[in-house]
Formats: C-alpha cells, sequence, structure tokens
C-alpha cells in the first residue's frame, strides 16, 4: 500500500492544535503562568501593583471555576482536569476554543487532503476536542506532580520555621514566598485567605480536595487535629515530610515498574483507531466492497462495542492501586 502524504498533514495539523492552544494561553494570561517558568504568579500579579484582595479573587476564582460548573454538557469530562490544572480559561473560553480549534483543523484538512466532507467534520471535532482535552491533561498530570514534588519541601521549611519560633501562618507565608510553583501560589492563597480570618485547617481541606491529592489531605488532617488538641506541630509536620517523601519514592518504584504493562494497555486500545484512521487515509475505498453488506452497520457496532469494553479492561489492569 503506497505512502500517502496525507498522514503528514494529520501530524502536523494535531501538533499545530497544542501549540496554537498554548500560545493563546501565554500570550493572554502571561509567560509566569506557564509551569515551565520559575516566576511566582501570584508575586508577580502583586508586583504589577494588584492589591492584595483582588489578587486573591482572581486566584481562587481561577481555582474554583471550573468545578462550579461541571453541570455544563459535556464539559463535565474536562471539568475536573482542568480544576486540577488550574486553567485561567474560563470554562466557555475553553468551549469556545475547542470550535476554533475545530475550524483550524477542518480548513487544514480541506486545504492539505482529499477526504470526505463528513470524514473531515467527524476528524476535526475530535482533533479540537480531543486536542484541548489532551492539552489540559498534560496541564493537570505535570502540575499535580510537581506540587507532590514540592510537597515534602516545603513541609519542611515550615517546620524550620516553626522551630525558630514563627507561628503557623506565618510559616506559610515563608513557603509562599520561597518555593516555585505552583505550590508557592496555593500557599499564598492559603496565606492570604488566614489574613482575612479563614481557618487554616479549612483552607488545606479544601486545597486538598480540590487538588485531589492524599498527600494533602494528610498535611489537613495533622494541622486541624493540632489545633482541636495542641501538641507540637513541628514535630508532627517532620515526621508528616518523612511519610510524604516514602510515599513519593514507593510511588516512583511503582511507577516504573509498571510503565511497559501501562504503555502496552495504551498501545493495545489505540492501535485499532489508528489503523481504521491510516486505512482510511492511505485508501479512501478500501471498504466501499462491503458498505452495502447488511451486516457492515451491525459489524461496525459491534467492533465499536469492543473497543470501548477494551478501553475500560485495559485501564482496569493497568491502573495499580498503592
Amino acid at each position: 500500500m503506497p505512502f500517502s502524504p496525507e498522514l503528514i498533514v494529520y501530524g502536523l495539523i494535531f501538533v499545530g492544535v497544542f501549540v496554537l492552544v498554548e500560545g493563546a494561553y501565554l500570550t493572554i494570561f502571561g509567560k509566569s503562568i506557564s509551569l515551565n517558568s520559575r516566576v511566582n504568579r501570584r508575586l508577580e500579579m502583586l508586583e504589577k501593583g494588584g492589591k492584595r484582595e483582588e489578587v486573591l479573587d482572581q486566584l481562587r476564582k481561577e481555582m474554583k471555576q471550573h468545578s462550579e460548573n461541571r453541570g455544563i454538557p459535556l464539559y463535565s469530562l474536562l471539568a475536573e482536569k482542568a480544576q486540577k490544572a488550574a486553567i485561567a480559561f474560563t470554562p466557555q473560553q475553553l468551549m469556545m476554543i475547542m470550535v476554533l480549534v475545530s475550524g483550524f483543523a477542518f480548513a487544514g484538512l480541506s486545504v492539505g487532503t482529499e477526504t470526505g466532507m463528513i470524514t473531515r467534520i467527524a476528524i476535526s471535532v475530535m482533533m479540537g476536542v480531543g486536542g484541548v482535552y489532551g492539552w489540559v491533561a498534560m496541564k493537570a498530570g505535570k502540575r499535580i506532580a510537581l506540587i507532590e514534588e514540592q510537597l515534602p519541601d516545603a513541609i519542611e521549611l515550615m517546620v524550620r520555621s516553626l522551630r525558630v519560633g514563627h507561628p503557623f501562618t506565618s510559616a506559610i507565608q515563608i513557603v509562599s514566598r520561597e518555593v516555585e510553583d505552583p505550590l508557592a501560589t496555593e500557599f499564598g492563597i492559603i496565606s492570604d485567605e488566614a489574613a482575612y480570618g479563614r481557618d487554616v485547617g479549612d483552607a488545606l481541606k479544601d486545597m486538598a480536595e480540590r487538588l485531589d491529592m492524599q498527600d494533602l489531605r494528610f498535611l489537613s488532617v495533622a494541622v486541624t487535629i493540632q489545633q482541636q488538641s495542641g501538641g507540637n506541630l513541628a514535630e508532627i509536620l517532620a515526621g508528616l515530610s518523612k511519610v510524604i517523601r516514602a510515599r513519593f519514592r514507593l510511588f516512583r518504584r511503582v511507577k516504573a515498574i509498571t510503565a511497559e504493562a501501562k504503555w502496552s494497555g495504551n498501545f493495545l486500545s489505540a492501535f485499532p483507531v489508528l489503523a481504521l484512521i491510516a486505512i482510511n487515509v492511505m485508501d479512501p475505498n478500501y471498504y466501499d466492497d462491503v458498505k452495502d453488506h447488511w451486516l457492515y452497520i451491525p459489524g461496525c457496532i459491534a467492533v465499536g462495542v469492543f473497543l470501548g469494553v477494551n478501553l475500560i479492561v485495559m485501564k482496569i489492569l493497568t491502573n495499580i492501586k498503592v
């Protein structure tokens, strides 16, 4: 079967989707919002002249807007990851971006390929929705991984601050200034909320639930128990830091051991779909001889069901709980 240059066009368009969304994101909200940036976004907003309460309100709105709009049709699939990634785009803006990116993909397919109209529309929608979802999921995964890696160092910094006599709220404020984003901005929000009268334990619990991180839940529980029953918070947090580091090492080991199984599962799940797309692109008339057969439509439905079951089973088999 001869190679079709249209495959290159498909690949370039899909890569262009990520570049387009990322470029728009950094252009609108500034370089400091990038996870590759070493700049503390909250401090940068304050240095630009923003008032403390205004900066707090904006950051809280960005971090909670996605969980508050889970009722929007189809957006519920994206809301959880957008919340973890703290995407500054509003839900309406994200949905509009999906539409615009789908239009961009359709234009690229119309110019660079000779695929049928229905196929172009279907692939354009898949690229627009799937591309934005993949971009948000990538942001969420990277942000959560960074927070997990930063958390033990941040707790140890709080321990040192407590041992030299600083109150816990001051220790949190020191973390918000000294560590890097994304954890610095998260703790900066807690520091500002505490300054305006919110209970620190409740603020930590809210952050743990929003990010869905077990280690942060441990931290919020430790702080809440100490507030209610007393005790040496520095020693409690020092022990917690050791536990989190041990858990982190264990997760890394499990991730390394199960990497092959997860990639095999992803490959086996994606291969049938990719093969179908490749066949239709390289030879659009490949299925013409069987399209009129009475079993063609039921067969397609059966294949779709089996692919869905395959995705679920492979996800279960490769999702190792520790």
